[in-house]
């Protein structure tokens, strides 16, 4: 068994991560891929002493992937998921979907954008969890067959949403209610809190994990500037508040979207 450790300098965003597994579960050798977020490396151990085909793969993602090291490795680590760990993870997919039910139909209901587009990242962080916890035996086509589902899905929402929030800034509607903004955005935020707190008790090291801890750190950011925005539309009694937050959770929606279509490639 060997192992080889790389330099992702771009590796700056679990979809990152969920990218790059995804490109390197197809090679035939691979037996585990350890990722870490924080130092940006990826260590490989594959049953091969080639390690150009890893590096080429890696290379083509436009990460900047360079080989720190590489050599045998006695020690295997565990591949077993903790059974906990997966507890937390479907019980924050189903948190995240719920509350894309809520936010979307509250938005709609209220008029809020804001609501809308962070219920759309919701949705999105749903997407990826129901991604990490796919089986790591299944088939890495039918990965990318879900990834790709999803991101055009994601991708379809979020311009749907953005082209209703231009309608709005050149109609000048009037504003949202901020009562309901106020009281779902706090109810989301308290959700995410939950999340946050639960992933955080695992006390993984896990990439998956990690990068789980990362989303719903970014959806309590969200969360309280859709809550911000509810207060400066209520105090300047207009929507271009809502319309500016539920402008940039879109782009970040987008973005997203995008990253995780790298994923069916």
């Amino acid at each position: 068994m060997y192992q080889s450790t790389f330099s992702i300098p771009k590796m700056d965003c679990p979809t990152e991560e969920r990218i790059i597994r995804l490109k390197l579960e197809g090679i035939m050798g691979i037996r585990h891929l350890d990722f870490s977020l924080e130092s940006r490396h990826l260590k490989v151990l594959h049953a091969y002493p080639n390690h150009d085909v890893i590096l080429q793969d890696l290379e083509s993602l436009g990460m900047g992937a360079t080989l720190i090291e590489t050599g045998p490795c006695n020690t295997i680590p565990s591949l077993q998921t903790e059974s906990s760990e997966r507890k937390v993870l479907w019980l924050v997919l189903i948190i995240n979907f719920a509350f894309f039910l809520i936010e979307i139909t509250t938005g709609l209901v209220s008029g809020s954008m804001g609501l809308v587009a962070d219920s759309l990242d919701m949705l999105a962080d749903a997407f990826v969890y129901a991604l990490a916890l796919m089986a790591v035996g299944a088939a890495v086509i039918i990965k990318k067959r879900v990834a790709r589902i999803s991101g055009i899905l994601q991708l379809f929402l979020a311009f749907l949403g953005f082209s209703e929030v231009i309608r709005r800034f050149l109609n000048l509607e009037t504003a949202p209610n901020f009562q309901t903004m106020i009281i779902i955005s706090f109810l989301a935020l308290i959700a995410n809190v939950i999340c946050l707190l639960l992933l955080q008790r695992t006390k993984s090291s896990e990439a998956h994990m990690q990068a789980s801890i990362i989303f719903t750190s970014n959806d309590v950011v969200i969360n309280l500037g859709v809550i911000t925005a509810a207060v400066l539309v209520w105090y300047f009694n207009s929507a271009l508040p809502d319309l500016i937050i539920g402008s940039i959770v879109f782009l970040i929606v987008i973005r997203g979207a995008i990253r995780i279509l790298k994923l069916s490639k």
